[in-house]
């Protein structure tokens, strides 16, 4: 994407230090635009849990790069298999729901065994990361040519009137290294001169959608509203949401799907009203492992002071705000299920299917043999 002139991707190398990976710090946005430097496992896990990174496929290529991180770490005194399982066990274990995390981790890893040379090692895990990368970056794009078709059909219906798209969380390209699962779509359509508007949810409690979503869209040009969480069922009901589009963070082999906590209301929303519900995603945030997202999928809980405490921009600075009594105790699960009888189906990059075992194995042959 361009922000003010100026190509990015939301994670990137170093080109003068190739031990520095590069990162948009999302806790800053849409306040301040900065980046931060990563130069350890250490700084990668941190980045992820407190979220200077986010977004499925970004952590995915994080990890990835984490483990890159991890040859350079290697010395002479170095156990190299005990440093690199070490490393990765940890990497995937501070964001558990998306299973890119474990994927890209995993891929790195795999592509080092029977390596000892240590030069050769970070040589390997360097073009194995900066694969995944521009796989993840490709994906994103072919998502965006297999939804365009959805958003051009209904503007065709609707004489050209805008399009009307509701989003929840952030799965632009801040979270995906660019284009963005949700947004591929929307951004293609916009380039093409169909009309489109975006119904953005806030996205509570980190607020993803006024603070990311909102801000992307505005860099493109895109018309956007933000709305609260719960004001989707009511546009739903008067005929204001044409698509609903919503990320994955992992999906089963059966279509659940687990996304940012609210997604399934919206999905029962839309089911009662006859909206459209896609859910986009690359081939990587399906688990092939897993059959019963309820029972199978890991939902992360987060630090209670999301819930009880607010940031918002004062005086030239990000401040937190309680919202709540001192002694308040809060519940925060990071993600809900969407059972596959809620999804319309899956936008990839090989395609759409419909969300069940068939058509996804149909689709995803190669990876259910």
């Amino acid at each position: 994407m361009i922000i003010d002139g100026k190509q990015y991707q939301s994670i990137w190398l170093d080109e003068n230090d190739r031990s520095r990976v590069l990162v948009i710090d999302q806790r800053r946005l849409p306040f301040f635009f900065e980046t931060r430097e990563l130069c350890s496992v250490e700084d990668i896990y941190n980045a992820i849990r407190d979220m200077t990174v986010r977004g499925a496929p970004l952590i995915g290529a994080a990890g990835a790069l984490g483990m890159y991180l991890a040859t350079l770490e290697i010395t002479g005194r170095t156990n190299v298999a005990s440093h690199l399982n070490n490393a990765a066990s940890y990497l995937i274990s501070c964001r558990p729901t998306a299973v890119n995390l474990s994927w890209a981790v995993s891929k790195v890893l795999e592509s080092l065994k029977g390596i000892d040379d240590p030069e050769l090692l970070a040589e390997t895990a360097m073009i194995t990361a900066l694969e995944i990368c521009e796989t993840e970056r490709e994906n994103c794009r072919k998502i965006g040519e297999n939804g365009l078709p959805l958003i051009r059909e209904i503007s065709e219906r609707k004489g050209g009137k805008p399009v009307n798209i509701l989003t929840h969380c952030n799965a632009g390209w801040l979270a995906c290294i660019d284009y963005g699962t949700i947004t591929a779509p929307i951004y293609l359509a916009w380039e093409k001169n169909i009309p489109v508007h975006v119904w953005v949810d806030e996205t509570r409690p980190r607020n993803q959608g006024a603070r990311l979503t909102a801000w992307e869209l505005g860099k493109q040009g895109v018309p956007y509203t933000l709305i609260t969480d719960n004001a989707g069922g009511h546009l739903m009901q008067k005929g204001m949401v044409d698509l609903v589009f919503t990320g994955c963070d992992r999906a089963t082999r059966k279509g659940d799907i687990a996304n940012k906590i609210g997604t399934y209301l919206k999905a029962l929303a839309a089911f009662d009203n006859n909206v459209p519900f896609w859910t986009l995603m690359p081939s990587t945030s399906i688990d092939f492992t897993l059959s019963d997202g309820l029972t199978e999928i890991m939902v992360e809980e987060r630090d209670q002071e999301e819930v009880t405490m607010v940031e918002g921009y004062h005086d030239g600075e990000i401040i937190p705000v309680r919202i709540c009594p001192d002694e308040t105790r809060a519940g925060n699960w990071g993600f809900d299920i969407t059972p596959a009888r809620l999804v319309t189906g899956l936008i990839t990059e090989k395609g759409i299917c419909r969300a069940d075992e068939e058509s996804i194995g149909n689709l995803f042959s190669e990876k259910t043999k």
